[in-house]
């Protein structure tokens, strides 16, 4: 019995080691899964890993050796502990880029509006009515909705069209329809004629109508691929934007921020643009009719990538979008970002918000009150792009720092609904590995394209309205600057922010100035100085010095 028990100890050991083995081989397997990690690294990492399990073997191979075999024991917990727990944040990790990456469809979220002593509650409870719809404008989902509605009531619905929103809003104002279908990015558009900016306050929804549709560019005959360098490298195209909502990330919405992002993975330089979102220029489905940048985001992402495309002449390839519900719960998640403002200045769209010229050290809610700032400043949305640019700086700086490591898993969490792109999951993976295996800072330099103020009708909005004529050779600039990059060579910051030589590259020659920034409030005197004798220098009074922290008043 006794010589039984002594041929028996190794299988202690032996259960113990094949756990181990287990579940390296598990670990290993979802390393590889992921995509993500250098051939190098995974030979690496399986190597250690088979050492530390010949090891313990080696400890725990007889119990008849206690020391050995606790020793062996401990350490076979500990690798137990760290496998289990890697493997986790790797399935983790791969699942958070799974759900953002690879989008490829898109909700227009076709809302039924009443008036607000309507008795109706539901859409259900608008049968019968007569719906007032645009005959033009977003028709292709109109039609779609009206379609639901017919399947849905069992009977095609009344309808009355109107030339454009001014008259489909006093339409039912005035009673000539019960009840209106339009897609509930208009909505924000009210909020910019004149004699309509309650209008939402009149009305109520009382449903919507999902209608769906596949992004798909311009290009779809010929997808559009990244640029392969002569070193292996990858060379994109990105349309960073910034939607106006805190729902749904699939939601049409219009596009607050527009930034294309030009980035070398072999020279490690992202050239960020910034285009104003009022920038007067023709949409991809407006025939030539000219409207303000943020309107396409109404009709989809799609046409933002195709407008662009257009204006700076270059084929954008892929998009990476994130609605402002997320932008704040990110950067919570990044334990803050730094970012570097041109001024010192108190927020107008906000109030009892103070950012010191300098570095300041945001959370969430600051740095999305200083990214969508424009009233404060002389040159508007302008600044509110570079001020854009910064946050976006700052995100990448804190992204690719040690200090992630602390907060990683809530990071993770912080993706899911509130990122979303085309990029598919293989590319992202394979832009991590390559990072991986070359390492290296990262160059960002930024640049925004200029223009004159002016009072135009634009293609999505039915009076004028205050719009960004383009200053071209700013444009220009823009697209040389691009080429530089492609490219593969070096474009400084002091090369972006040289002046071009255009005389619309000063804001104080617009000839219409955005309503509501410290241009348009401040009358400026023959000798530079204000009507109440402030000074008109800048975007906002400065002392001129720089502290590390904001201010919350």
């Amino acid at each position: 019995m006794s010589r039984r028990r002594r041929r028996n100890d190794w299988i202690p050991g032996a259960v113990i080691t094949i756990i181990v083995i287990m579940l390296s081989v598990v670990f290993m397997g979802l390393l590889a899964m992921t995509k993500m990690v250098p051939t190098i690294y995974m030979l690496i990492i399986g190597i250690v890993l088979a050492v530390i399990a010949a090891i313990i073997w080696l400890l725990v191979w007889h119990t008849r050796y206690t020391g050995r075999f606790i020793g062996g024991t401990v350490l076979a917990v500990i690798m137990i502990a760290i496998l289990a727990f890697g493997g986790f944040y790797i399935n983790k990790t791969r699942s958070a880029i799974s759900n953002i990456s690879g989008e490829t469809t898109e909700v227009t979220q076709m809302a039924v509006y009443v008036k607000n002593d309507d008795a109706a509650d539901s859409v259900e409870a608008t049968a019968g009515y007569t719906y007032g719809i645009l005959s033009s404008l977003d028709r292709e989902n109109t039609d779609g909705a009206v379609a639901h509605l017919n399947s849905e009531f069992g009977t095609e619905v009344q309808t009355k069209e109107y030339a454009g929103l001014t008259e489909l809003a006093d339409g039912i104002l005035n009673g000539e329809v019960n009840a209106m279908l339009l897609n509930s990015g208009y909505l924000s558009v009210y909020e910019d004629m004149d004699g309509y900016t309650d209008f939402s306050t009149k009305i109520k929804e009382v449903g919507t109508v999902d209608v769906e549709s596949t992004i798909q560019s311009a290009e779809e005959s010929t997808p559009i691929e990244p640029i392969t360098t002569a070193n292996g490298g990858k060379v994109y195209t990105i349309y960073l934007s910034g939607i106006d909502t805190r729902g749904e990330m699939t939601a049409k919405s219009r596009s607050d921020v527009n930034i294309i992002a030009t980035v070398n993975t072999d020279t490690h330089e992202i050239l960020l643009v910034s285009t104003p979102r009022d920038y007067f220029v023709p949409l991809s489905i407006s025939g030539g009719a000219p409207d303000k940048l943020t309107h396409a985001g109404i009709y989809g992402i799609d046409v933002c990538m195709d407008t662009l495309g257009m204006l700076y002449d270059i084929d954008i390839n892929y998009y990476f979008r994130i609605n402002f519900g997320g932008f704040v719960k990110v950067i919570d998640a990044l334990g803050g970002i730094t970012v570097n403002s041109d001024y010192d200045f108190d927020s107008k769209n906000i109030l009892g918000y103070h950012f010191n010229k300098g570095e300041n050290y945001l959370n969430g809610e600051q740095a999305l009150i200083f990214a969508r700032e424009r009233y404060a400043f002389q040159e508007g949305d302008r600044q509110r792009g570079k001020n854009q640019m910064e946050v976006i700086r700052g995100v990448v700086k804190k992204a690719l720092s040690p200090e992630i490591l602390t907060s990683y898993s809530s990071i993770l969490s912080s993706l899911d609904g509130c990122f979303g792109t085309n990029i598919t999951y293989e590319e992202i993976a394979q832009i991590l590995q390559q990072q991986l295996t070359n390492g290296g800072d990262w160059t960002i330099v930024s640049y925004s394209v200029n223009g004159t103020g002016a009072t135009e009708k634009p293609y999505s909005m039915s009076q004028k309205a205050y719009v960004m004529v383009p200053d071209y050779n700013t444009v220009d600039k823009a697209k040389s600057l691009m080429e530089k990059v492609r490219n593969g060579e070096v474009v400084t910051q002091e090369e972006a922010d040289a002046p071009v030589g255009s005389t619309s590259e000063s804001t104080d020659t617009q000839s219409v100035t955005e309503p509501g920034t410290v241009a348009a409030e401040t009358a400026t005197n023959a000798d530079g100085t204000a009507a109440d004798g402030a000074t008109t220098d800048g975007a906002a009074a400065t002392d001129g010095t720089a502290t590390d922290t904001i201010t919350q008043q």
